[in-house]
């Protein structure tokens, strides 16, 4: 791959410097032809205008000064009679091997005829240029394109000079790009190994850039801590389940043998198999919870989201909970601001609502208060479940989110210890928080805050 790169790279380069070279080179061609051409017109003109005032005499004096004073005399000038024959030649030394008869057979009208000509000794081109003058003869002026070809052949050379330098150049980038275009995907190789083996907390060095390469290093690191979290909630899943099934196990088993050891009567085994049965259940509903519990932390879970009027979900938390409030002598009030609304899973609220209504009224005595309120709270909706309860202490206040932690208070009572995990992960899930203030004696104040709907 870093080699087919740098070919690919070394090539487009070469090709570039060449169509530049190409390009420069026809530019300067051109310039160079068109800078002659227009001297030659210049002077075309000019002694086209002195034979009109003075003849073929002036023409002379003026070609004969001219090539004294000069140099390097630059243009051949011929003016031919109306038969074609010579009257005037001033001829360059570069053009002496040239062919006059050549020039004698130009044709020319009265607009200017251009022609190339050749020197066949040493391969010289010229330029030459004629019109037709008003008494019929012939004016002819021609340039050497020596120079030209002396300039662009300079250029050539300096460009076969440059060549090696230039494929030197163009090897060392490519490898240069392909080096840092590759050395991303050289990590990622390289963290994949390691996460194969069973290192989960590798990631890519981060590039530093915001181009494509950096925002699949960025993509891949998210997706390493998306798996390494996955891992880590499966492995204390696991280690949650082996805990927390162990005890019911146990009593599913004794409760089993107890029944093949005894003697009795088909009934006492009937209540055996019952026992065993409710234990089941219990068994189920606390591994579908830590399931619930587990896709929730780790983002999986997936909530059907919905528009929720607040005020109505209290109320109808309110009703589903009243009769066992009244049955256990607590008084239920709900308190709720009106049009409050938020986005989230309705049964996963419920679950939420029915865990926090159930630990309160366990906790509160017969004569206790239980208060639903609902608030606004610049974006977010609080709701409170309070209670005057037993309330919790404060060293348990901070430990009890965790799975299967039971306070001193709870441990009579019947239960999982899984209710407030589940509640702060579902909350968690939706983009919200949770929290609690209590007293002990005096109650409790759990508090969830969602996002308000938009």
């Amino acid at each position: 791959m870093g080699l087919r790169l740098t070919v690919w790279y070394s090539s487009l380069f070469i090709l570039s410097c060449v169509l530049l070279f190409a390009f420069s080179y026809f530019n300067i061609a051109h310039s160079l032809r068109k800078r002659d051409r227009e001297a030659i017109e210049e002077k075309l003109t000019e002694l086209a205008s002195l034979y009109e005032i003075g003849g073929l005499d002036i023409v002379e004096r003026e070609s004969t000064v001219q090539k004294k004073f000069e140099k390097e005399q630059r243009f051949l000038v011929r003016i031919g009679g109306p038969s074609d024959e010579t009257l005037l030649l001033v001829l360059p030394s570069q053009w002496m091997e040239l062919d006059i008869e050549e020039l004698i057979q130009i044709p020319s009208d009265n607009n200017a005829v251009w022609t190339e000509l050749r020197n066949l000794s040493d391969k010289k081109t010229f330029d030459v240029a004629t019109i037709r003058l008003p008494d019929n003869c012939v004016l002819q002026v021609g340039k050497s394109t020596e120079n030209q070809e002396r300039m662009l052949g300079h250029f050539r050379e300096n460009f076969l000079v440059i060549t090696v330098p230039l494929v030197l150049l163009a090897f060392g980038g490519g490898s240069f790009v392909a080096s840092r275009a590759l050395r991303p995907i050289r990590h990622i190789i390289s963290a994949v190994r390691s996460a194969t083996s069973g290192n989960m907390d590798t990631r890519v060095p981060d590039t530093g850039t915001d181009d494509e390469l950096g925002e699949l290093v960025t993509l891949f690191n998210e997706m390493l801590e998306r798996i390494e979290t996955l891992i880590k909630a499966m492995k204390n899943s696991l280690d949650s389940v082996a805990h927390d099934l162990r005890t019911p196990m146990t009593r599913l088993r004794c409760t089993a043998e107890i029944a093949l050891r005894s003697d009795e009567e088909p009934n006492a085994c009937r209540e055996a198999l019952a026992e065993c049965i409710e234990e089941c259940e219990r068994i189920l509903k606390m591994l579908n919870t830590l399931m619930d519990i587990s896709e929730a932390e780790t983002g999986t879970i997936k909530l059907e989201m919905d528009s929720i009027n607040v005020c109505k979900a209290l109320n109808d938390i309110g009703d589903a909970y009243r009769y066992i409030s009244e049955d256990r002598k607590i008084s239920l009030h709900i308190q709720c601001e009106e049009d409050l609304w938020i986005v989230a899973d309705p049964t996963r609220i419920y679950q939420i609502m029915s865990n926090l209504c159930e630990n309160a009224l366990k906790y509160t005595a017969p004569g206790g208060q239980m208060y639903l309120r609902a608030s606004a709270n610049e974006n977010e909706i609080l709701i409170s479940v309070m209670d005057t309860g037993v309330g919790i202490s404060r060293k348990d206040l901070p430990r009890i989110w965790q799975r299967s932690y039971r306070c001193d208070e709870s441990r009579s009572q019947s239960g999982l210890g899984l209710g407030l995990s589940l509640v702060k992960a579902f909350v968690e899930a939706h983009k919200g928080h949770v929290g609690v203030t209590s007293q002990p004696g005096k109650g409790s104040t759990f508090t969830i805050a969602l996002p308000a709907k938009h």
